[in-house]
């Protein structure tokens, strides 16, 4: 069991090389074609600031140990609800830091998976709304190392018929989106409804929701990316199962660069409910399965350190 994320630096050293393959992946990112000027001239000049976040938030981000963590739980449910295929084993691939692709399908090949022994491997993305930028990133990353280092595709001499399978080779299946899972739904529901229960009964009903989601640059929406219809999704699907107790709003936070953005901005989005006198909010990050510098740093220490300045509660 494969778990795929973007990743995030573990230690403050790390976050120089993370910026690097971030911003030199077109697929998240694009910059046209000076991506190769643009993206290692962009990290060099962020990462001292991203460095000064990561240490505000301990010294790294917990995205690993989360996952890592995560994987390991759901195969030991799986062990215990599907023993006709046990062991169930936990593996995380990240995008842009460690463990990379490149390293997971190593270790898939060292524990005997492949090379002419077999074996079943799922790929799992932690991103519940699929985006080319994201989930689709990390499979042409996975596609690219399996061809690389297990070769299993034979080219084939009728050009009308797809290349034959290498007899041996890792069986994968993907999980390429969950936005609605019930699993899913339920897990953001008991946690807002725990959030609403800190508020006085007669005021709860009032309390605003905002969802959060990572925003997306326009150029990759205007292609039709299904990513903000998928946030969507999961926000209807949320506020149907509390029986839309309370008002709510959809907005996008972590924009990057001068270029157009889905929004409106999360920021700006509870700057505005606080100035017309809403100071009872909950933000739920609707698009992140663990916390990670989104969270940690742009949601808890920017994000509500603003609005607490203005009076919200």
């Amino acid at each position: 069991m494969v778990f795929m994320n973007m990743g995030g630096p573990s230690t403050t050293d790390e976050v120089s090389g993370f910026l690097s393959r971030l911003f030199a992946d077109a697929d998240l990112i694009p910059l046209g074609p000076l991506q190769n000027y643009l993206g290692p001239l962009i990290s060099r000049r962020r990462t001292p600031k991203i460095m000064k976040q990561y240490a505000d938030i301990g010294g790294g981000s917990p995205i690993r140990k989360w996952s890592e963590y995560q994987a390991a739980e759901m195969c030991k449910i799986l062990d215990a609800e599907r023993p006709e295929s046990a062991p169930h084993l936990p593996y995380v691939a990240f995008r842009y830091a460690n463990p990379l692709t490149e390293e997971m399908y190593n270790r898939l090949l060292e524990d005997g998976f492949g090379k002419g022994k077999g074996g079943r491997a799922v790929a799992f993305t932690q991103y519940p709304q699929y985006s080319c930028s994201t989930t689709g990133s990390s499979i042409n990353e996975l596609w690219k190392w399996r061809q690389r280092l297990e070769a299993p595709s034979k080219p084939s001499t009728d050009l009308t018929q797809a290349p034959a399978e290498e007899p041996g080779s890792i069986s994968w299946s993907v999980i390429d989106r969950w936005p609605t899972h019930p699993g899913l739904v339920e897990a953001f529901a008991k946690n807002i409804k725990t959030a609403l229960e800190t508020y006085p009964e007669e005021e709860r009903g009032k309390v605003v929701l905002l969802f959060s989601a990572h925003s997306l640059p326009m150029s990759v929406v205007n292609r039709g990316d299904p990513y903000p219809a998928e946030v969507a999704a999961t926000v209807w699907a949320v506020m149907q199962h509390l029986g839309f107790s309370n008002p709510y709003r959809l907005c996008w936070q972590s924009q990057v660069g001068p270029s157009a953005w889905l929004g409106a901005q999360t920021s700006d989005t509870v700057k505005n409910f606080v100035k017309k006198g809403q100071k009872d909010l909950v933000l739920i990050p609707i698009a992140f399965t663990s916390d990670h510098i989104e969270t940690l740093f742009e949601i808890d220490q920017e994000v509500i350190h603003e609005a607490n300045e203005l009076g919200a509660e």
